[in-house]
């Protein structure tokens, strides 16, 4: 079953590569960014002996996926959470390791489809963006509230925008003359404060605010980058961590956390690795995978997902290398 709101990237894929540690009877798989549940009803699917634990931080996809989900049972956990609370997660629920470990991460289909949260510059609604509306501040609410200079960096660091500097100020004068509210109001707004020569290229002209403002307001990057040293950290041997990104800050963060646990230290020209000096990790796929043209046809989304893979080949900790 596929919702027609919501097709998962990659996912045959993904399922082939948590094959071999999600066919052992008894095996854990964790989805830390569950969304609609398309992803995890395939692995249990595939893997009738596997146990799911499914965790988000969006309340109203944790619902939908939970009726999706129902005809398996006990077999699915879903627990409302953010993935960088994997290791609490699984502590409370008395699981110390797991066999497989997946993220899709970025915005889900489901947000985006539904105006009234605000991460869609194609539909005027309340400028919101927070992936848990339960709590914490929202879109309007940084727009309304940072400095010029703290509003330039977010959208500098996190959008990638080389005007930066001009949208922040031309925000600044706007919400004088009346506080912002909706994404309507904020899109006019960029039309006016980028020259028309870039608007012309790169994609709509609110991409990249757009981008800024979700991952400033749901902290993606920061809990990203705690949140892969745990993931790193709750697998057993022979598990494997998969991850999707879908732009560069937080394909940048995944490559280099992966990148720390496969390399050695050993010197190039020892003649063989020391026991206990081995990478904890190894790679499973090199370097990162795009979805094929054929998939992208179908599905747009998949157009700028990077996927990349590890193995856990070896115990012992590995929160120092993840970090690093």
């Amino acid at each position: 079953m596929t919702s027609p709101r919501h097709v998962p990237v990659m996912l045959d894929r993904v399922v082939a590569l948590l094959e071999p540690t999600l066919a052992t009877p008894g095996a854990v798989v964790v989805d830390c960014t569950l969304g609609l549940g398309g992803h995890s009803e395939a692995l249990l699917q595939a893997f009738p002996e596997c146990r799911l634990v499914g965790i988000d931080r969006d309340l109203h996809a944790l619902e939908l996926s939970r009726q999706r989900l129902a005809p398996f049972g006990e077999r699915a956990t879903l627990v409302h959470a953010v993935y960088d609370e994997i290791g609490e997660v699984l502590g409370n629920l008395g699981i110390p390791g797991v066999h497989g470990i997946f993220f899709d991460l970025g915005v889900s289909s489901m947000q985006l489809d539904e105006a009234e949260r605000g991460f869609a510059y194609a539909k005027d609604a309340p400028l919101d963006m927070r992936m848990d509306d339960s709590r914490g501040r929202t879109a309007a609410d940084v727009l309304n509230e940072a400095s010029v200079g703290e509003l330039t960096r977010i959208l500098r660091v996190y959008g990638e925008e080389k005007f930066a500097r001009r949208i922040a100020e031309h925000v600044e004068r706007a919400r004088q003359v009346e506080p912002f509210t909706t994404s309507g109001r904020l899109v006019e707004l960029l039309y006016d404060a980028i020259p028309a020569p870039a608007r012309r290229t790169g994609g709509h002209p609110a991409k990249r605010t757009f981008q800024a403002l979700r991952i400033e307001v749901n902290d993606e990057l920061r809990v990203l980058e705690r949140a892969i040293p745990a993931a790193l950290d709750a697998v057993v041997v022979g598990g494997r961590v998969v991850v999707e990104s879908y732009q560069s800050l937080e394909d940048r963060l995944v490559k280099q956390a992966f990148t720390a646990v496969t390399r050695s230290e050993v010197p190039p020209d020892m003649p063989f690795v020391p026991e206990g000096m081995e990478p904890r990790f190894k790679a499973v796929i090199r370097g990162a995978e795009q979805a094929t043209d054929d998939e992208t046809d179908i599905n747009p989304r998949a157009a700028s997902v990077r996927l990349r893979a590890v193995e856990r080949v070896h115990a012992g900790e590995t929160s120092k290398e993840g970090r690093a």
